[in-house]
């Protein structure tokens, strides 16, 4: 059952009481729909859709066609579907955001509230990733962007300028894997005068078009360009993507002699990768031994496992790719050329750690980048356009097709 099932029945019965039989008086000057709309927006962003549903449903007891508040509560809707691992609870949830989000389009009156129900629109679309999600938000956004020129700016509370509708369908388009659509229209908001939008389009920009020059030579498959707009990939998503993007057992397997790689097998199985989606890739990982995704003792278990949930910090994959560059050379001085020097290259990574051989070489063949301080941010978790960017320019090192 989940944790907000009770709270919110006793708040829909608390606020269907209220709004029975008359009019609900405001009970202090704040107390408006279109404040309790910018609170409950501002509260989803803070990472809090059950309180922001509450200022929704203050705002509909308020005023019952006030559409951007009904579109807000199709917005938490979507984030609770989006959320949910019951399948019968994600069904349900999707589709009072459905009903919720054509409610306030049929609501809207004048250009400005229809805007801002778009946009939201979009975001619902972008949260449920239902089939034929991606066309309906394109939808969306073309019946928004045609609008925007009679737009008045100053009516849009919370998204605040006409940019929003584009920055909302870049998010769309990256999470629907078309980085290119993703870029363009990430690209029409930094045209535009700085605005509230600007800054997260710059930094989702930046990720993009890690992607985009990742793509450059090579096709993702569908599981990578899942992988590449996750904020933080796990062990499972890089063994995931060394095997089915790289293709380390072929490559692996043509650098020893044949009757040793057709004998080769993993150890054992541990016990967390069993019926794992990723089971046979992190299974040829853990074959081949790759350094940095081996199996470590969990004391409560009293067992080895591969904990293929943990995300992977920039270091680790510092020691991943030096190994895979190790094993495919054969240069085993590769793992301690740069071991006993005095001076860091780099501000925050000890010249004495067990990382900073692996780090100077994988900066060095341009696998994984410093920022422009210098620092390599060893403890930082790996987010997918990183990664990508990183396999695919190993596979260029490497010569690899």
């Amino acid at each position: 059952m989940r944790k907000y099932a009770i709270f919110l029945a006793s708040l829909l019965l608390i606020l269907s009481l209220a709004g029975c039989g008359k009019k609900v008086t405001p009970q202090h000057i704040e107390d408006n729909p279109a404040h309790h709309y910018l609170m409950g927006m501002e509260l989803i962003d803070q990472g809090q859709p059950d309180k922001a549903f509450a200022r929704f449903e203050r705002a509909v007891v308020l005023d019952e066609e006030y559409a951007p508040a009904i579109a807000g509560k199709a917005l938490v809707y979507a984030i609770r579907a989006e959320a949910e691992s019951d399948d019968g609870y994600k069904s349900a949830d999707s589709e009072r955001a459905i009903d919720q989000l054509d409610k306030a389009v049929s609501e809207a009156g004048d250009k400005d509230t229809k805007f801002r129900v778009y946009v939201t629109g979009i975001r619902v679309y972008t949260h449920l990733a239902s089939r034929g999600w991606l066309s309906r938000a394109e939808d969306l956004h073309h019946d928004a962007k045609a609008m925007a020129e009679d737009v008045q700016e100053d009516n849009l509370i919370y998204y605040r300028n006409t940019e929003a509708v584009d920055y909302f369908m870049g998010v769309a388009f990256f999470k629907g894997g078309e980085f290119r659509k993703s870029e363009d229209a990430l690209g029409v908001v930094l045209a535009a005068a700085p605005g509230k939008w600007h800054e997260k389009a710059r930094e989702l920009s930046r990720r993009v078009q890690k992607i985009v020059l990742a793509m450059r030579n090579y096709t993702l498959t569908d599981v990578a360009k899942k992988i590449a707009v996750k904020e933080t990939v796990d062990r499972a998503d890089v063994a995931a993507l060394l095997v089915d993007e790289l293709h380390l057992d072929r490559l692996f397997a043509g650098r020893i002699p044949v009757q040793q790689a057709n004998g080769m097998k993993a150890e054992f199985v541990p016990a967390d990768v069993v019926n794992h989606m990723f089971e046979p890739e992190i299974m040829t990982v853990l074959k081949w031994k790759v350094r940095g995704l081996e199996p470590a003792y969990d004391q409560k278990s009293q067992a080895f496992l591969f904990y293929p949930n943990k995300a992977m910090t920039r270091k680790e994959l510092a020691f991943v790719l030096e190994d895979v560059l190790i094993k495919l050379t054969g240069d085993e001085s590769m793992s301690s050329q740069h071991l006993g020097q005095s001076k860091s290259l780099y501000p925050d990574v000890s010249p004495t750690g067990a990382w900073y051989n692996a780090i100077v070489t994988v900066v060095n063949r341009n696998l994984m980048e410093t920022e422009l301080s210098g620092e390599f941010r060893p403890d930082a978790n790996m987010d997918g356009a990183d990664l990508i960017l990183s396999l695919m320019r190993l596979r260029n090192v490497m010569n690899i097709y």
